[in-house]
C-alpha cells in the first residue's frame, strides 16, 4: 500500500505522467511505463496521475483503470505515495472514477468539480461530501485551476473543511500576497500546491508544494531545484526568475497561439528529454511540432543549468 497522506504531510515537488501516444493515439504503454520509472526514481515527493496534463478528459475508462494499475504497482512497490486523479466533467463519472481509484489504495484521491455548469457554494458542498464518503479512508484533493468554470472563492473554505474534514490539500493557480494571506485565515491547515514555477515564492507564503511543470520540464532537476529553496533560498528564487523569464519567451507565446496545457507540458518534457514521451496529444487537440522543442534544447540548459543536475 502507498504511505498515508494527512494535511501536515502532504508537502513537495510532485512529478505527474504523461501519455506517450502512437500516431493513430492509442497509448504506448512501453513508453509511457518507462516515463513512470523515471518519475519513481527522480527523487520526486510523489507522483499523480489523471490532471490536465495527463489528458484525463479524454480516457476511455478502462484506459482509466489500466494507468491507475500501472501507477499503483510501481508506486507502492518503492514506497513512494501517488495519487490518483479522478476529475470528470461528469459528478456521476467523477464519482464512479472515485469508487475505482479507491480499490488500488493511493495516497489521496484528486478530483476536480463538475464543469459544464457552474455550481453554487451549497452545491461545491454537496458535491465533495459525497465524494468523500465515496473515497473513505483515503483522503482528498481538490484540484481548482485558474480555468475552471467554479472557482472556489478563499472565504469559501472555512465551510469546506468544516464539512469536509478528509479534504487535505487544493491544487490552485496561486495568487499576491493578499490571496495567501486571505487562504492562510481561511483554508486553515490544508496543504496549498500552487504551480511549480512559482514555488520559492510560494513557500515563502506558506504553500505547501507543487504539483510541478518544472517536474514535467526535469523531474531530476525540479528536485534539485527544491533542495536548493531550503539550502539556499535567494538562490531558488534566482532559477524561479529564469524559469518564469524562460517560459515567458518560449512556452507563453505558444499558449497564445492556442495550444493547451497537455501539449505545453510535453513541449517541456520533449524539451527536457528525460524520457520517450513526443509532443502528439489525443484528438482533437493540437500538437506542437517536436522539432522546436530540439531546437530549444540548447537554450533552455544555458539558461537554467541548476536544473539538469545530471548534464
Amino acid at each position: 500500500m502507498a504511505p498515508a497522506l494527512t494535511s501536515a504531510d502532504l508537502r513537495g515537488t510532485w512529478g505527474t505522467l504523461l501519455l506517450s501516444l502512437h500516431p493513430d493515439d492509442t497509448i504506448d504503454w512501453g513508453r509511457t511505463t518507462h516515463a513512470l520509472d523515471v518519475l519513481v526514481a527522480a527523487g520526486l515527493d510523489g507522483v499523480y496521475v489523471h490532471g490536465t496534463a495527463g489528458e484525463f478528459h479524454t480516457l476511455s475508462e478502462d484506459e482509466y483503470d489500466q494507468i491507475n494499475e500501472l501507477v499503483a504497482d510501481r508506486c507502492a512497490g518503492h514506497r513512494i505515495p501517488f495519487q490518483i486523479g479522478a476529475s470528470h466533467m461528469s459528478a456521476q463519472t467523477c464519482l464512479a472514477r472515485v469508487r475505482r481509484a479507491r480499490a488500488v489504495a493511493p495516497s489521496a484521491v484528486q478530483v476536480t468539480l463538475p464543469d459544464w455548469l457552474p455550481l453554487s457554494r451549497t452545491e461545491v458542498i454537496r458535491f465533495l461530501v459525497r465524494i468523500a464518503s465515496a473515497a473513505d479512508p483515503v483522503p482528498l484533493v481538490l484540484y481548482n485551476p485558474p480555468h475552471a468554470k467554479t472557482l472556489v472563492a478563499a472565504d469559501s473554505y472555512a465551510a469546506v473543511r468544516r464539512e469536509v474534514p478528509s479534504l487535505i490539500g487544493i491544487k490552485v493557480g496561486g495568487g499576491d500576497a493578499a490571496w495567501y494571506a486571505a487562504m492562510r485565515e481561511y483554508a486553515g491547515d490544508l496543504a496549498i500546491f500552487v504551480p511549480g514555477h512559482g514555488l520559492a515564492t510560494g513557500l515563502r507564503h506558506g504553500a505547501a508544494g507543487s504539483y510541478s511543470n518544472v517536474a514535467a520540464l526535469s523531474p531530476a532537476g525540479a528536485v534539485a531545484w527544491q533542495r536548493m529553496m531550503v539550502e539556499d533560498p535567494e538562490g531558488g528564487l534566482d532559477v524561479e526568475r529564469r524559469i518564469q523569464s524562460f517560459l515567458a519567451d518560449h512556452v507563453d507565446p505558444l499558449a497564445r497561439q492556442g495550444f493547451g496545457n497537455p501539449a505545453l507540458d510535453k513541449f517541456l518534457a520533449h524539451l527536457g528529454n528525460w524520457a520517450e514521451i513526443g509532443t502528439r496529444v489525443r484528438w482533437p487537440y493540437d500538437s506542437i511540432d517536436e522539432s522546436l522543442a530540439e531546437r530549444l534544447r540548447p537554450t533552455v540548459r544555458a539558461c537554467l543549468p541548476e536544473l539538469f543536475p545530471a548534464e
